[in-house]
């Protein structure tokens, strides 16, 4: 996601719970982009967190030190076709409500952002049986523990 004056953040959304996960980017580069989504992604259960599905930017060419560092597979969409990361477009467009479009997004701290991630996943969803992300990506974990 992008805002103003080349400020960044990249949403990870698992798409059968919809919970979303955001991290701080100060540059849209591939050592950045790639840093902070090992980061982010090792704090999860990787029985959840199998495939990472990216659009085709060259901020994620060190896809392979990620698939190396979180054992997740990186699949990248076809040019022109965003609804093939639709759980991620949505959760996008939500999250715009909270991030909305012509704002830095440098100026959040990743303790905010973190905050914003935390409100949307207890947020109901009609996609979810008005359950939240957080309720549906706990009874995920408890299934496969």
């Amino acid at each position: 996601m992008a805002g103003t004056h080349n400020s960044y953040i990249a949403t990870l959304v698992e798409r059968h719970s919809r919970y979303l996960m955001l991290a701080k980017i100060k540059q849209k580069n591939a050592d950045t982009v790639a840093a902070a989504l090992i980061k982010h992604a090792q704090q999860l259960p990787s029985e959840l967190y199998q495939s990472l599905t990216w659009d085709r930017g060259t901020e994620m060419a060190h896809h392979r030190q990620f698939t190396l560092a979180t054992n997740m597979a990186v699949y990248f969409c076809d040019p022109k076709s965003p609804w093939q990361r639709g759980s991620n477009e949505n959760t996008n467009r939500l999250l715009r409500q909270y991030l909305p479009i012509g704002i830095d997004l440098s100026r959040y701290t990743q303790a905010q952002l973190n905050k914003v991630a935390r409100q949307l996943n207890e947020r109901p969803r009609k996609t979810l049986e008005y359950k939240t992300p957080a309720e549906k990506f706990q009874a995920c974990v408890a299934a496969t523990s």
